[in-house]
């Protein structure tokens, strides 16, 4: 197997026939991604309704983080929806350009929430987008140092007149996140969205025991477990630099210990969980994980949504269009229930 760095420039690509590249993205985006790289449905139209635009950022210097926050015009006072964005270079719309993904997933949601009188904020993580200067060396890079960004924008608006309440909306990845902040920030709410309700080693396998030989398979099973007894690897098999090279082998050491559904038990806010039929990345043993980890959880599958929380079948075909084409529509009720969930929140308060 070839070296193949999903992240890496789009020239690259053209080394791999084009039902090639896609079926990596399908199997890689989602869950692996992070450890490569540092009121008309007809066509997805963002809904038109009259908002407020404030460019917003957190911290200092290099280490700025920036944002978007959006608020309804019209409202006394709305929830807050803070947007977590997936794994790997992914942005605040929940796009990777670097890998030609464009699916405005977070983006549409987020208009659509505030459509119906739901503030939004949405941030580029570190190293990404307008937040590309406050990146970290990726040998100290964590899955901790998201989750205290995460509690940053937290504490910076849970005191905020203009918001009821504040509830965290997390996708793929960043659901592991907003699980972690809320562990230990005040929020009202949580919403995971694609989220792996297994530890990481798991879904690792899994999804490399369909590309791997028997050999660079059981090397991943050593170097994985290593990994998990906090030692170093030095020396790495070339079909598998990517993802486990010694710069990223901290954030796996990080990543490894966490199990998506025991974070959860220890989260005191209410709870959404939202898996598709068609998801490439995580399956409806995940979402059943996380509800058994916490049984008060709302839970919510549609048939057909896949990852990037559009329709599409089990084709590669259909599966790559949704990920490419941002005029396609948000999967049919996510938006509508999701939104609910939130203003029930600000009904709590």
């Amino acid at each position: 197997m070839a070296e193949y760095n999903l992240f890496a420039h789009p020239r690259a690509r053209a080394k791999l026939p084009e039902s090639q590249h896609w079926r990596r993205v399908m199997t890689w985006l989602g869950i692996l991604a992070s450890t490569l790289a540092f009121a008309s449905a007809a066509r997805g139209a963002l809904p038109s309704h009259a908002h407020r635009v404030e460019a917003v950022r957190l911290g200092r210097g290099d280490s700025t983080l920036f944002g978007t926050l959006e608020i309804p015009v019209g409202y006394k006072r709305t929830p807050l929806a803070i947007f977590l964005s997936g794994s790997g270079p992914t942005n605040r719309d929940g796009n990777t350009p670097s890998a030609g993904i464009q699916s405005n997933c977070l983006k549409l949601l987020a208009r659509a929430l505030e459509a119906q009188g739901v503030s939004t904020l949405r941030y580029d993580k570190r190293g990404v987008g307008e937040s590309a200067n406050a990146a970290v060396s990726e040998s100290t890079l964590s899955v901790t140092t998201y989750s205290e960004d995460a509690r940053g924008w937290i504490s910076r608006y849970r005191g905020d007149p203009r918001f009821s309440a504040i509830v965290l909306v997390g996708h793929s990845e960043g659901a592991l996140i907003g699980t972690l902040a809320a562990e230990r920030a005040p929020v009202d709410g949580l919403v995971l969205l694609a989220a792996a309700g297994r530890p990481i080693s798991q879904v690792l396998r899994e999804q490399l025991g369909r590309q791997l030989t028997p050999d660079l398979m059981a090397r991943s099973d050593s170097i994985l477990a290593q990994l998990a007894r906090g030692l170093s690897v030095d020396e790495v098999p070339s079909d598998l630099w990517s993802l486990y090279r010694p710069s990223v082998q901290p954030y796996l050491r990080s990543w490894l210990p966490l199990d998506p559904a025991d974070e959860l038990k220890r989260v005191s806010a209410p709870v959404m969980v939202v898996q598709g039929t068609t998801d490439a990345q995580v399956s409806l043993e995940d979402v059943n994980r996380l509800v058994a980890a916490r049984p008060d959880a709302v839970k919510l599958v549609i048939r057909d949504m896949n990852h990037v929380l559009k329709i599409a079948s089990a084709d590669l075909d259909s599966q790559r269009r949704a990920y490419v084409d941002s005029t396609l529509a948000l999967a049919p009720g996510l938006a509508a229930r999701v939104t609910d969930f939130v203003l029930g929140m600000k009904e709590k308060k």
